[in-house]
């Protein structure tokens, strides 16, 4: 076994795969917001998660923002996830863009609590992005990739605050020996692969890798590049790593694509080959396993089964060669 293939020290069945919260709401269907519910409806959703056969759990701030918890409803929070196996690699934020126009330094000043949480709760990972709030047409349709987003802004200035505003929370990070990831998403400043490289290259900074994401750019119904050149350059820079796939029809036509949510196992990127492809270049971080609509949880569990089996297929082949 090769220590660079097994940078993590960890056997297949320890590599830690968590799941994404985006399958439970951020309101309850009573109306309460589960951030004020209290830890009756938190245990509620994580039973569910560790009923799947879960071991980990990314509470994704869509969901719940444990980094505004007061300190006790925190400490039950955590209670809750030790009671029931579930160990916290690393937490998300969503669609709290670093430099929007009104509330960017908000969102920043609310990263560096989410990274103070993180070093208190022995996390070892934080993405970020520059993606903000769904608009009121995205809300309206099945899929909300369906219709165009807000767009960062192609000015120098701008670019130049998103490098300042990361490295800044890059050596908060780092002083508490935490990684700071960049979430890969349509029409940032990481909206493409070439264009992902090319900033985490300007941001320089050891503690910043990508989340590479890509699923966020193969389900637009839009030209995007093939997933494989995608992981060819993004790999290389990749941390902890959001992972879904998606079925992705073109008709040479007439130029009309449609995409689909789709399990690992299926859809247009072969995960097999992009797993391995990053693990050859030293991959060691965990996974955190996303899927939208149906029964998300469902999916995301055999999906989590799925990268297991890649990770025990690699660990056999190179204890076979040793």
């Amino acid at each position: 076994m090769t220590k660079q293939a097994w940078a993590g020290g960890w056997t297949a069945k320890e590599w830690p795969i968590a799941a994404a919260m985006i399958p439970f709401p951020g309101q309850l269907p009573d109306g309460r917001l589960v951030q004020e519910a209290g830890p009756e409806a938190w245990a509620d959703s994580l039973r569910q998660v560790a009923g799947a056969g879960f071991e980990a759990v990314d509470p994704t701030d869509s969901w719940l923002r444990v980094a505004d918890l007061p300190a006790g409803a925190r400490a039950e929070f955590v209670d809750i996830c030790q009671s029931l196996g579930l160990a916290i690699p690393a937490i998300s934020t969503s669609r709290r863009n670093l430099i929007d126009p009104d509330h960017g330094k908000a969102h920043l000043d609310y990263g560096h609590r989410v990274i103070d949480i993180a070093a208190e709760l022995g996390v070892g990972h934080v993405s970020f992005g520059f993606f903000g709030p769904l608009t009121p047409e995205q809300q309206r349709v099945t899929w909300f990739w369906t219709e165009d987003g807000p767009r960062c802004p192609d000015d120098p200035d701008t670019y130049r605050l998103a490098i300042d505003r990361v490295r800044d929370l890059a050596s908060h990070a780092q002083s508490c020996g935490i990684r700071v990831v960049l979430e890969m998403y349509e029409d940032t400043y990481l909206g493409t692969a070439r264009d992902s490289v090319r900033f985490i290259e300007d941001v320089d900074h050891p503690s910043v890798k990508l989340n590479v994401d890509i699923g966020n750019l193969i389900r637009l119904h839009r030209p995007v590049e093939p997933w494989a050149e995608m992981i060819r350059l993004c790999a290389p820079f990749a941390g902890y790593w959001h992972v879904k796939n998606y079925y992705r029809m073109e008709d040479g036509r007439n130029g009309q694509i449609m995409t689909h949510p789709a399990p690992l196992l299926g859809g247009v990127i072969n995960w097999r080959a992009a797993i391995e492809t990053a693990l050859d270049l030293g991959f060691d971080s965990p996974f955190l396993v996303e899927h939208y609509g149906g029964d998300g949880l469902g999916v995301c569990a055999q999906n989590r089964d799925y990268i297991r089996t890649i990770l025990a297929g690699r660990r056999s082949r190179n204890d076979q060669a040793v």
